[in-house]
């Protein structure tokens, strides 16, 4: 490991009750708009997603909202240079998206970052947003 990396640890100690607690400031930002989908060149794997089952934001609100305690997988600590104080919350939705007419049971890996604004406000960030790519266990279910 070079001088620049750091270690990152994969939290699974979490109660149903602290996930349930993280949800409700995560919908709340969600409800107030203080929320965004990273879209950057380095998550172009969410824009296609968002296209190809036509996700607007009706239906990605709505796929937000719907995530329950029993889609939490894991937290690790942020990889992010400077930010390495904030953990990311992963979470696999089972949702029912429109792909170009046909209807599809699709597993959503939804990976998100709490913060907050200079006033104190809390922000989500939907880091990744994506049709899920490998296996993942779900920790309460």
């Amino acid at each position: 490991m070079s001088s620049g990396e750091r270690k990152t640890s994969k939290y699974t100690d979490m109660t149903p009750d602290e996930i349930k607690k993280y949800l409700g400031k995560f919908r709340k930002a969600i409800l107030d708009g203080k929320y965004i989908i990273s879209k950057g060149r380095n998550r172009q794997e969410n824009v296609d997603f968002i296209e190809d089952y036509k996700i607007d934001t009706k239906k990605e609100k709505e796929i937000l909202l719907g995530i329950q305690y029993d889609d939490f997988c894991y937290a690790v600590d942020n990889e992010k240079e400077g930010f390495s104080h904030e953990k990311l919350y992963i979470f696999c939705k089972c949702q029912e998206l429109d792909y170009w007419g046909a209807l599809e049971v699709v597993d959503i890996y939804i990976k998100t970052n709490m913060t907050q604004t200079r006033r104190g406000e809390d922000f989500t960030i939907v880091v990744s947003f994506h049709k899920r790519k490998k296996p993942i266990r779900c920790l309460f279910k």
